[in-house]
């Protein structure tokens, strides 16, 4: 099939890799999101799928909306047969849905119809799930609600973070998007809507949910610190700065101390929580460069009795 592949950010990558080696179908363009600021110097940096695609010689295009007249007319003249998808980060209107001849496919990281959303591998770790995956399917204009083509299947290990997780799903993923091109092509493959049960949603993880409440469990801290790295970040304040939490561990057992109270040894920094204390692993203060906890608690030199979060 004569393909345009949707995506922006690095994790879309892997599957753009995937279908240029495939050697079956052809990537006639790439749609990614405009140049972005980027840095300290704010300059402006094409997108990671941007970059794969001019490297590859394939024509990319930028539009600032999916719905511009220019970028319609351009997709109707390459007359693609199907649009893959994998986090393009826009909404595709009806007009832009009905020019390919097999619609476009979106790679999702999740098994639908758990974790629609923006955000389904930080959802899937914070809720404590033990599996996960990723799903291809039909987009319509419903919030990833469209009819599903395939599913790969992934364990949610005990110290995964999102960045973690992500990275092996945007493999794995890679080679089920693959797949699902061929069986569209050869019609093997048709789509089955999604059941009406376990429908989870997943928005954007936005600071205020990656800020930490020591109240809650040690389970639900480590699980948050998790989600939340490496975006948007884990953080606490201490002595009215922000600190951000890096890596935790839970301490089964130890519970003498009060939420958000502080025990600072030779090698070691705990913290306590609703339940037992976590272990602070790496940390990174304001204007600092991530560092172990117990190295950040040498330095500030924690009193007795002194919490985060306060």
């Amino acid at each position: 099939m004569k393909l345009v592949f949707a995506g922006t950010p690095e994790v879309a990558v892997p599957a753009l890799d995937a279908l240029i080696a495939s050697g079956r179908h052809e990537v006639a363009a790439v749609v990614t999101r405009p140049d972005a600021q980027a840095g300290r110097g704010r300059r402006m940096v094409a997108s990671p799928v941007a970059e794969r695609a001019a490297e590859a010689g394939i024509e990319v295009l930028k539009p600032a909306k999916p719905k511009d007249p220019e970028f319609l007319e351009r997709l109707r003249e390459i007359a693609p047969d199907c649009c893959p998808v994998v986090a393009y980060g826009a909404l595709l209107p009806r007009v832009a849905l009905d020019i390919p001849a097999h619609g476009w496919v979106n790679l999702h990281f999740s098994l639908l119809p758990a974790w629609r959303g923006a955000a389904p591998v930080q959802h899937a770790i914070m809720a404590g799930d033990e599996i996960t995956g990723a799903s291809t399917f039909l987009i319509e204009e419903g919030l990833d609600s469209g009819p599903v083509y395939g599913t790969v299947t992934e364990e949610i290990r005990p110290t995964d973070t999102s960045g973690d997780l992500l990275t092996r799903l945007a493999f794995a993923g890679a080679g089920l998007l693959a797949a699902t091109m061929d069986g569209i092509e050869d019609g093997t493959l048709k789509a089955v809507p999604q059941p009406a049960d376990g429908v989870t949603l997943a928005p954007k993880v936005n600071v205020e949910d990656a800020h930490i409440d020591w109240s809650a469990p040690s389970l639900r801290v480590d699980r948050v610190v998790r989600g939340c790295t490496p975006a948007p970040g884990a953080w606490t304040t201490f002595r009215g700065e922000r600190l951000k939490l890096i890596q935790v561990q839970p301490v089964p057992g130890r519970d003498d101390l009060a939420p958000g109270e502080l025990a600072a040894g030779k090698n070691n920094v705990y913290v306590g929580t609703g339940s037992y204390a976590v272990e602070l692993l790496w940390v990174q203060a304001q204007g600092k460069k991530p560092m172990r906890a117990a190295d950040w608690a040498r330095g500030v030199r924690i009193a007795e009795g002194e919490r985060l979060g306060a």
